[in-house]
């Protein structure tokens, strides 16, 4: 991760296929004291581009200021309103420290479709440990952490405190309306996602750049997101990487306009003696003229190996 004064996350966009985590500078006070850190994120619905979990933190005894600035809930804000808040949040940088997590479309799409399926919540919650995890190896005084959930309250909160015995954490529900820090955390989140939409570059179109916009919000049920997916479809290739292949929007446009494949399952060849008969391991035996019992055939190499004989008589 980058340690950074401001939001700059320009190297995203020049490889906007990997993930990629921001760190702030890290105030000397929130080292010194205890603080409190909010988690949100932002993008978890659309089919469009990335994923971005924020974390804001501050000292404990500076959260009413924190509160004093204004921040609130970056879905009920204007983007200018955001983008303003944001420009606080970052000037006030000897009390106040961010960190974003962007996990990339291809990201999500792969973690999605493997084999051993990596779901969004398992995503959600990784990324909002690691954020705490890399905060405290940054030095931070984390005493409270504040959570805006996933999935069912109780059993994130149970996860949360296994993993950090030793700090308080809260997870609740509208959480980036109830606690400034969160707010903070939700509209770093926020700005970074849609910078990050905003400045998208196209790999796949190369020098002709023939895959143009606009692409809208990146939800489902936006006009213009719907319209984009149907004309950048290819039958082959599917979508762009800005395309979450692993959403049931992209899927179904997929299997409507994109060329169907069968793929053949080819049956393993048996080996010989994969199963070997347990006979294998016996001495043949067989009857003389005067009805006495002899032992034909080889020993089997199991008993060969050991240096042990055969035992005809007892």
């Amino acid at each position: 991760s980058l340690l950074q004064e401001k939001m700059d996350i320009t190297p995203y966009n020049e490889k906007n296929t990997h993930n990629f985590k921001l760190f702030s500078n890290i105030p000397d006070v929130c080292k010194s004291e205890p603080c409190v850190l909010g988690i949100d994120e932002a993008g978890r619905g659309p089919v469009l581009g990335p994923m971005v979990y924020g974390i804001a933190f501050c000292p404990v005894s500076k959260n009413g200021d924190l509160k004093a600035l204004g921040v609130d809930d970056s879905k009920v804000l204007s983007e200018e309103q955001r983008e303003k808040l944001l420009q606080i949040v970052l000037d006030n940088n000897e009390y106040i420290g961010w960190a974003v997590d962007i996990l990339s479309p291809s990201f999500i799409s792969t973690s999605m479709n493997k084999r051993g399926k990596y779901n969004l919540n398992a995503m959600s919650h990784d990324s909002a440990i690691n954020l705490v995890k890399d905060a405290i190896q940054h030095g931070v005084n984390v005493s409270e952490v504040y959570v805006d959930t996933v999935g069912p309250p109780e059993k994130y909160q149970a996860k949360l405190e296994g993993i950090f015995p030793n700090i308080s954490i809260t997870v609740a529900k509208k959480a980036d309306s109830l606690y400034p820090c969160v707010s903070a955390a939700s509209i770093c989140a926020k700005v970074a996602r849609d910078h990050t939409l905003k400045d998208w570059s196209f790999p796949e179109g190369g020098e002709s750049g023939n895959i143009t916009g606009p692409w809208g919000s990146g939800y489902p049920a936006d006009p213009v997101t719907k319209k984009f997916l149907q004309e950048q479809i290819h039958p082959i290739f599917g979508f762009p990487g800005i395309v979450r292949f692993s959403w049931k929007t992209a899927q179904k446009i997929m299997e409507e306009k994109g060329v169907k494949v069968e793929w053949e399952e080819v049956e393993p060849e048996e080996e010989e003696n994969k199963n070997p008969s347990v006979s294998q391991y016996f001495v043949t035996v067989a009857k003389s003229k005067k009805g006495e019992k002899k032992s034909v055939g080889k020993m089997h190499p199991y008993f060969r190996e050991r240096c042990l004989t055969r035992v005809e008589q007892f």
